[in-house]
């Protein structure tokens, strides 16, 4: 498409429009950061105001008129062109079915649950964030059904939300075939008579935590120039490649948690700061979904920051960093507790073996939930009948079970599936590295990541949303997006370690 006045117009809109969702998502940042305890009711009327601004201002008459324009032009389009098009319009024809008044709603409720998520899970009390759960799965079905979903495909809306063209039924057949091969393997690990003992790390200074992920995370390419890290009660990823914002959290008897938290949130600020700046606000700038997003700082997280390149590289550093917590830890005892196989309740401390699980727990109490076949007064029990079914134990208390994650605070229905969606893309994305460069982990233990990153950027970042998640991995892979490659990755490198 030539670049017209009508065509300029639309982008300069939707990139102005786009500094106010910024600016919302900073203030979502800040609520979670540094907010004053007795300032959330505040914070609510704020996220209120500004949301209805953003509607006001995404559902205008003339983008109506602008895309009509657009739509009934040359069929010659370019990829990008048609890209931005095509996006704009789906928000566009979505966001003018919602009201001022719903989404200003939605804003409020997102800030208050929020707020008794956090309170219920320092207190174990589910009761204080019941109430607002169910306010959430209540918004969630009215959202879909002003959007024009039916009742009965209320849950798929949300999963395309996050996944656009992405359905139940598909993450239910790819979770099916998932699972199939996943419990084997896993119970052959657990089984295994090699225990790694990760009662080892024990009284690591939150200082030297710190210190060490910032060296971490910096080396492997996030910006600081245009980033941070903080922390927050759950971590997180927001804002966009010029103002990436991170956190983390941390256990002196668990560093491994903020170490890979770190990492983890690294792959997604990697990601942000990988999109075309110049294309912010259009599909051009914008991630390709949550799962794309999710493999990319999966990626960072577990093929490249359990490597045993990577820790050669970094174990005297934090052997440097902790010199007499690691004094009579052998290399080989660090590396397996690094890569420790256990079964634990919480998701975001698990393996990369036995993690899948928990999300398919979590798809399965959401579909429950949508169709009215579990009662969000019952979801504790359902919970942990859940964990035990599938996971093999059971919390010992809500914090460890339906409460660890923040995701349901802000009515995040539908996201859970990104998380195994986007291992399954992690694990043949490394594949389709590894032919190209074969010894990529020789660079890790060099400390060298350049190659890598530079690979993503040009072959999966560059491309923004111009394709959706199954398109840009058949494009980026050669391959459908199934299990295979990530059975085929945690069978190689699992295995010999615990055989």
């Amino acid at each position: 498409m030539k670049l017209n006045k009508t065509y300029r117009n639309l982008v300069s809109e939707l990139q102005r429009i786009d500094c106010l969702k910024t600016a919302f998502e900073l203030l979502e940042w800040d609520e979670q950061v540094n907010l004053p305890p007795g300032s959330g009711e505040r914070r609510a009327r704020e996220l209120a105001a500004l949301s209805e601004i953003i509607h006001r201002e995404s559902t205008q008459e003339r983008f109506a008129d602008w895309l009509e324009e657009l739509e009934a032009g040359s069929n010659g389009d370019s990829i990008e062109c048609q890209a931005v098009l095509r996006e704009a319009r789906r928000n566009y024809d979505r966001a003018v079915k919602l009201s001022p008044e719903f989404v200003s709603r939605q804003a409020t409720l997102n800030s208050h649950a929020y707020h008794a998520w956090a309170d219920a899970r320092k207190k174990g009390d589910y009761a204080l964030f019941a109430p607002f759960l169910q306010k959430q799965l209540e918004m969630a079905k009215e959202e879909a059904a002003m959007v024009g979903y039916s009742e009965e495909s209320a849950y798929d809306y949300h999963i395309d939300k996050h996944d656009p063209g992405l359905t139940a039924a598909f993450v239910d057949d790819i979770f099916s075939s998932l699972k199939t091969e996943l419990l084997p393997l896993i119970r052959q690990i657990v089984d295994s008579p090699v225990k790694p003992d990760t009662s080892i790390f024990k009284g690591f200074p939150r200082e030297g935590q710190e210190k060490l992920l910032k060296q971490i995370s910096e080396k492997i390419g996030f910006d600081y120039t245009r980033g941070r890290i903080d922390t927050s009660v759950h971590p997180f990823c927001s804002g966009n490649g010029a103002d990436t914002r991170m956190t983390t959290r941390y256990d002196i008897n668990n560093p491994l948690n903020s170490l890979f938290s770190s990492i983890h949130e690294s792959g997604h600020g990697l990601y942000e700061q990988g999109l075309p700046q110049e294309h912010l606000g259009t599909a051009l700038g914008e991630a390709v979904g949550m799962a794309g997003h999710e493999s990319q700082s999966r990626l960072w997280e577990n093929q490249v920051g359990r490597s045993r390149g990577f820790w050669d590289y970094w174990e005297p550093v934090l052997r440097e960093t902790f010199p007499d917590q690691l004094a009579n830890i052998s290399s080989g005892e660090l590396f397996m507790a690094i890569n420790a196989v256990n079964l634990i309740p919480i998701r975001v401390d698990s393996d990369e073996v036995t993690y899948n699980l928990h999300i398919i727990l979590r798809f399965e109490l959401e579909k429950k939930l949508f169709s009215g076949e579990l009662a969000v007064k019952d979801l504790p029990e359902a919970w942990n009948d859940a964990s035990q079914e599938i996971i093999g134990l059971r919390p010992r208390n809500v914090s460890e079970g339906c409460l660890q994650d923040t995701h349901w605070s802000g009515g995040a229905f539908g996201y859970f599936p990104s998380y195994c969606l986007g291992n399954m893309i992690a694990a043949q994305v490394w594949y389709a590295v590894k032919e190209v460069f074969p010894d990529i982990e020789e660079d890790f233990a060099k400390g060298e990541f350049g190659r890598l990153l530079n690979w993503l950027r040009e072959n999966f970042h560059s491309k923004g949303r111009q394709y959706n998640t199954l398109e840009l991995t058949r494009k980026v892979t050669g391959r459908e997006l199934s299990p295979d490659g990530l059975i085929r990755y945690l069978k190689e490198r699992y295995l010999p370690l615990y055989s």
